[in-house]
């Protein structure tokens, strides 16, 4: 089943630090992603200056239940930097 996944860093004074110090941890988590055929394709929502605020990924999962177990354990939830999510489940068409 493929998902949309959309996640906002947060607005804090440590926001950029939390997603600096976990950001090699997460890309390492995504390569595996993409080798298991889990992820599609996703990258970072910027600002108006091109600061990174967020996170929007197509994935694909048997299940939400084993989406939202990745979720769990992915760098930037762990570490603090994701404070808003929403996932929805889509069909992506390719031309």
């Amino acid at each position: 089943m493929q998902f949309l996944f959309i996640a906002y860093d947060g607005r804090d004074e440590g926001a950029m630090e939390r997603r600096s110090k976990a950001r090699p941890a997460h890309l390492e988590n995504v390569k595996k992603l993409k080798e298991q055929g889990h992820f599609l394709h996703g990258g970072a929502i910027l600002d108006d200056q091109g600061g990174m605020i967020g996170s929007v990924i197509f994935m694909d999962f048997p299940s939400r239940e084993t989406l939202d177990a990745w979720l769990k354990a992915d760098p930037y939830m762990t570490g603090g930097v994701w404070v808003e999510t929403d996932v929805k489940p889509l069909r992506l068409v390719s031309l």
